[in-house]
């Protein structure tokens, strides 16, 4: 939901998209020098009618969570910023990568959001002894126009002069200075709406679960990572907890809650498990996913209720086994697992980087 009236106008405590501040923060400035803008919120109108700071809000800060584009600003993050911070910061800048934004569409949306605020510097005057309205100078519309891809004058024209359809025909229709301000909050409120609805709608398919996905290695290690997590809290909560009670001497009858998770973690990663099979099959020069596989059913299939034989449906991904996980079943792909783990390095390469004259890259690999 957007409250895109906030876009060209504000009430005295509010301000307007923190993105307008973030970039206008200066910390990147070439992002300045791109939009054609200052650091000044109060030179544009759309966002200088409230408040343009908040106590508790770094716009610097924040401008660097929305866009760590090189190593110097995570460095900076990394020492400016507490361990939790940084790492979350450093996921975020993640999430806006494998959500598929190019670098192409991430200037557009930079230039698009400078272009709003142009908009709001927008004059227009009466013509003389009329009562259209007529350009107060182009220079705002230039950089409007320049960061749309726009004609200034075609822009300016069809603010001034829009044509409009009468029956089954299109006339010119004058305009009064107030109704071209009208026009130019409505234009700047729909950009900036339009533009986040598609922000929104490219992360949900992104995001899509009903998108056939395979699961690979990466994922059997956050799955298992997630059972154990879950595993502790149940542990904690369901186990330690009664017998707490116990000790305090509160008459209690022990209730099992079903939330054992030990059957599917050590599955995973007991002797003779799915990752002690894996680094098993890695010794082997000539192991393959089919010998993998093979042996991961002649050990688990059938004695572990947690193992399962795939059943995926007509149009969904491969898979070569299910696991039963506390959250649900996932089907796992193994192809490539055995590459992946062994994830052998060029030795001659090594040889090189060994002798660099880049003495950070021969001692990270001295041995």
């Amino acid at each position: 939901l957007l409250e895109k009236s906030r876009v060209t106008f504000q009430l005295k405590a509010e301000r307007s998209y923190h993105i307008f501040y973030q970039i206008m923060s200066n910390k990147k400035p070439e992002l300045i020098d791109m939009l054609l803008i200052t650091t000044n919120p109060y030179d544009y109108q759309f966002v200088s009618q409230g408040e343009i700071t908040v106590a508790s809000i770094n716009d610097q800060e924040e401008l660097m969570a929305t866009d760590v584009s090189d190593n110097l600003k995570i460095i900076y993050l990394f020492l400016c910023l507490p361990d939790k911070v940084f790492i979350l910061l450093f996921l975020l800048q993640s999430a806006i990568d494998i959500l598929g934004f190019t670098a192409d569409e991430k200037t557009a949306i930079y230039k698009l959001t400078g272009a709003v605020m142009h908009y709001g510097n927008l004059k227009f005057k009466q013509k003389q002894r009329e009562e259209q309205a007529e350009p107060d100078g182009t220079e705002v519309a230039d950089k409007a126009a320049y960061l749309m891809g726009l004609n200034s004058a075609d822009l300016l024209k069809a603010l001034c002069y829009p044509r409009v359809k009468v029956g089954n025909e299109y006339v010119t229709k004058g305009q009064t200075v107030q109704q071209v301000n009208n026009s130019v909050g409505a234009l700047a409120k729909a950009v900036y709406e339009k533009m986040f609805l598609w922000m929104v709608v490219r992360i949900n398919q992104q995001l899509d679960t009903k998108q056939p996905r395979q699961y690979f290695i990466g994922q059997l290690c956050i799955n298992f990572t997630n059972e154990k997590l879950q595993q502790f809290f149940n542990h904690h909560m369901f186990v330690l907890e009664q017998e707490e009670y116990k000790k305090e001497g509160i008459e209690w009858t022990f209730i099992d809650f079903g939330m054992d998770l030990a059957a599917c973690i050590e599955l995973i990663e007991k002797p003779m498990g799915i990752f002690s099979i894996l680094e098993e099959e890695c010794m082997f020069p000539k192991a393959t996913d089919t010998s993998f596989k093979n042996k991961l059913y002649d050990q688990h299939l059938g004695k572990s209720s947690n193992f399962q034989k795939p059943k995926p449906a007509k149009g969904k991904a491969e898979a070569h086994f299910s696991l039963v996980h506390y959250a649900g079943t996932v089907d796992y792909n193994i192809t490539g697992w055995l590459e992946k783990n062994k994830d052998p390095l060029n030795e001659t390469v090594i040889g090189l980087y060994q002798k660099s004259s880049v003495k950070t890259l021969a001692l990270l690999f001295a041995s």
